[in-house]
């Protein structure tokens, strides 16, 4: 039957992975880190954290193995520890879209699907899978872009993808061929930058439409990924 006490000492080791997920704002910085290493104070911006409170956050994932560190003189680095914690949290996305109802309606409300005349017009059944997008790049049909910011395309984005951070994308659309059709990307699936972004083409004219995918599933899929700034 085995020793209960060793037993329940191993099964205390498994829960110290879960009770480091199970926090809204530590899977809010593994979603970030999915993109690529960051800084202590990066992080704290994307996540409108305090300094000492991502700091807490990134200390509990860290003891639980989920996050790696490297130190650059006074600066402190994160990433995620290997691919599978990317898949870790992917997969608790799935299971909580599969079995809570609630979070359909919260991605719906986040992504603004359903309020008329934003983004959320989009429509989902218009967007184009990773299969069909390396088809149509490599074909030299339409124009792939990134519009995440900057430092995450660096990191790492789909080859002969522009970068326009959402942000910059209302100055920048005479960089835009007219004729050809825009294929949107940011994070991942639940990412309100590229539904933001087709929104702002759309209104002006352009055609564009959303990749059903961001770079977290992406990489996943163990699609080809280019790093570094643009030619």
């Amino acid at each position: 039957m085995g020793d209960r006490g060793k037993k329940s000492a191993l099964f205390e080791q498994f829960a110290l992975v879960g009770k480091a997920l199970g926090s809204g704002k530590r899977l809010e910085l593994i979603d970030l880190l999915a993109q690529g290493e960051r800084t202590v104070e990066s992080l704290a911006d994307a996540a409108d954290l305090g300094l000492s409170t991502t700091s807490a956050h990134l200390q509990t994932l860290k003891r639980a193995g989920l996050v790696i560190t490297r130190r650059e003189r006074t600066r402190i680095h994160y990433e995620l520890a290997g691919e599978d914690v990317a898949w870790l949290y992917s997969l608790i996305r799935v299971v909580a879209q599969a079995h809570l109802s609630e979070v359909e309606q919260a991605r719906r409300a986040y992504l603004g699907i359903d309020e008329p005349g934003t983004a959320g017009t989009v429509d989902e059944r218009q967007e184009m899978t990773p299969e069909d997008l390396l088809v149509c790049a490599e074909a030299g049909t339409v124009t792939v872009l990134d519009v995440r910011p900057r430092h995450e395309y660096t990191a790492g984005h789909i080859p002969g993808a522009l970068s326009i951070p959402v942000g910059e994308l209302g100055d920048r659309l005479s960089e835009l061929a007219p004729d050809r059709e825009i294929v949107v990307y940011c994070r991942g699936a639940y990412c309100v930058l590229a539904y933001e972004a087709v929104g702002i083409l759309r209104q002006s004219g352009l055609r564009a439409t959303r990749l059903n995918a961001g770079m977290l599933e992406w990489r996943l899929e163990n699609l080809p990924v280019s790093s570094g700034t643009a030619a």
